[in-house]
């Protein structure tokens, strides 16, 4: 064989792989798009693989379609809630964590942080207290985090089984991803940020087997002040 007879088949071997790959994105995201408009979940296994290898190749292959690239994070989230809800409600609250974002806290917080994270102090200036304490008397243990360092820590020194966080799209879905070994449910903030976001809370006593969500309003939040509406 010669040279340009082996770099004519390598053209066309690298042409058959590129082709194939942009299918895949794209086969990817018509199924994370049927899951988030219709609920309905296709070939999980495609979708997390198509997330966790080809990543950031996925997130601009959306933006080129006009797509924002938080569509592939929350296609991330959705797909490990639907894979792995059934595990996680058979486990019992003892053997569960919820994880809770530090940016839900109030701009006058005054919670010292902690080698675990924040030390809430219940002041009633945000959800954090109440979240924390519903959850803590189910039988979870809490904790407040300002980032994945302390996520780490978490998993080294704590027996647990299952999951359950709150963040923005990306981390949730990062965190979903690293935890992949545990059963991990995560609610969406509605409102990013470094401080003041908006979760809704209805949605995490759902998750967490409090209440049902039927009838439920959209937003919650996060402080109980009267405050002014944006977009989000």
């Amino acid at each position: 064989m010669s040279i340009y007879e082996f770099y004519q088949i390598f053209g066309q071997i690298v042409f058959i792989l590129g082709i194939t790959l942009l299918l895949l994105l794209f086969v990817s995201l018509i199924l994370g798009k049927i899951l988030i408009r219709q609920d309905r979940l296709i070939f999980p296994k495609l979708l997390l693989f198509t997330i966790d290898v080809f990543y950031g190749l996925f997130k601009k292959f959306s933006e080129n379609l006009g797509l924002d690239e938080k569509i592939v994070d929350q296609i991330g989230v959705e797909v490990r809630n639907k894979v792995n809800e059934k595990s996680f409600e058979k486990i019992e609250p003892k053997e569960k964590i919820l994880i809770l974002p530090h940016c839900l806290r109030n701009a006058e917080c005054e919670a010292k942080l902690g080698s675990s994270g924040l030390q809430c102090i219940n002041c009633n200036r945000c959800v954090i207290g109440a979240l924390k304490n519903k959850a803590e008397n189910m039988g979870y243990k809490v904790f407040i985090i300002p980032g994945s360092t302390f996520l780490k820590k978490i998993v080294k020194e704590n027996q647990f089984k299952a999951v359950l966080g709150v963040a923005c799209y990306h981390d949730l879905n990062y965190g979903m991803m690293k935890l992949s070994k545990f059963s991990c449910q995560g609610v969406p903030l509605l409102k990013d940020g470094c401080i003041n976001t908006k979760v809704d809370t209805k949605a995490i006593f759902h998750k967490m087997g409090v209440i049902n969500t039927k009838n439920r309003t959209p937003e919650v939040p996060c402080d109980h002040r009267p405050h002014k509406r944006g977009f989000i």
